[in-house]
């Protein structure tokens, strides 16, 4: 499935706003600053800001309340996969088609690269144009995604304790759903708080969210498998080499595409009260979903 139409068009914002928010890369201290920018501007596909950005557009148009807070989200996606592919957790050579941050500038500036990524990201929410009371309420959500409990942090502990064990459905769920579902969820859920949703399309959108994110890992589970390393931009066959607990490696790829497939259908009726406003939204969901690499 191609991108959404929209799709280059907030990638152009989403890279000039991060490039404001980004120190200079010959800003004192100037290595720690490269080693930022060259992971933020590897060729990333920018999903988790351009959902935020179109959960906010179902409620504003207004956009320059909302690209801080995208961009804090990809700050943070950012330092998880520098710290995902350190020899300590995932060992990986290489990210989005080139060395992964550890290879380029050595493990330590590695992992405080991602250090400093988190900190800006809390740096971006605190300095975004909303009013102070859905400022607070961003950074309780992106900080709670963020974190141990059902957030991405707990996720990947879970993820790196079932390594080479025998997994449940419901311990296979919560990974996922904490792993990465978790943070695209608070990527869509932010968008709209600060576009000045209600609570209750909050929850709608949370909603959307956390089914829409499951199913995006579950596609990640399959594409590990069906995909090359070239077409991936990562090394494929991780998961099966690391004996990752994946969903085609308890059910079986038929399954695993027929699961995403259901998943996707319930995160969509989450949308159908917001109508058209929600067509990028919904659109952007279907290429999470059945996107190859």
């Amino acid at each position: 499935m191609k991108l959404p139409h929209f799709f280059e068009e907030d990638h152009r914002l989403v890279d000039a706003e991060l490039e404001r928010l980004l120190p200079a890369d010959n800003e004192r201290p100037s290595l720690i600053h490269q080693a930022m920018r060259y992971s933020v501007f590897a060729g990333g596909k920018r999903v988790r800001p351009i959902l935020c950005i179109e959960a906010f557009r179902i409620f504003s148009r207004e956009r320059a309340a909302v690209l801080p807070v995208a961009c804090a989200l990809e700050f943070i996606h950012t330092y998880s996969l520098i710290h995902d592919d350190l020899p300590a957790l995932d060992n990986d050579d290489l990210r989005r088609g080139r060395p992964t941050c550890h290879k380029k500038f050595g493990e330590a500036m590695a992992i405080l690269a991602g250090d400093a990524l988190l900190t800006l990201a809390f740096e971006a929410l605190a300095g975004a144009p909303v009013n102070p009371a859905e400022r607070v309420d961003l950074i309780q959500e992106v900080a709670s995604a963020a974190g141990t409990r059902d957030g991405m942090v707990g996720g990947q502990v879970a993820d790196l304790e079932a390594a080479g064990k025998e997994v449940k459905p419901e311990m296979l769920e919560y990974i996922h759903r904490s792993k990465t579902a978790a943070l695209i969820r608070a990527s869509i859920v932010s968008g709209a708080i600060a576009g000045g949703a209600s609570r209750e399309d909050q929850d709608r959108l949370r909603t959307f969210g956390g089914l829409i994110g499951w199913a995006f890992q579950v596609t990640d589970d399959i594409l590990d498998v069906e995909e090359s390393s070239a077409a991936l931009g990562k090394t494929a066959g991780k998961d099966q080499a690391q004996q990752k607990a994946t969903y085609p490696a308890l059910f079986g790829l038929e399954k695993s595409h027929e699961f995403a497939r259901e998943l996707a259908a319930r995160a969509m009726a989450a949308l159908e009260r917001f109508g058209t406003r929600a067509a990028n939204l919904r659109e952007l969901g279907e290429f999470l979903v059945l996107r190859r690499a």
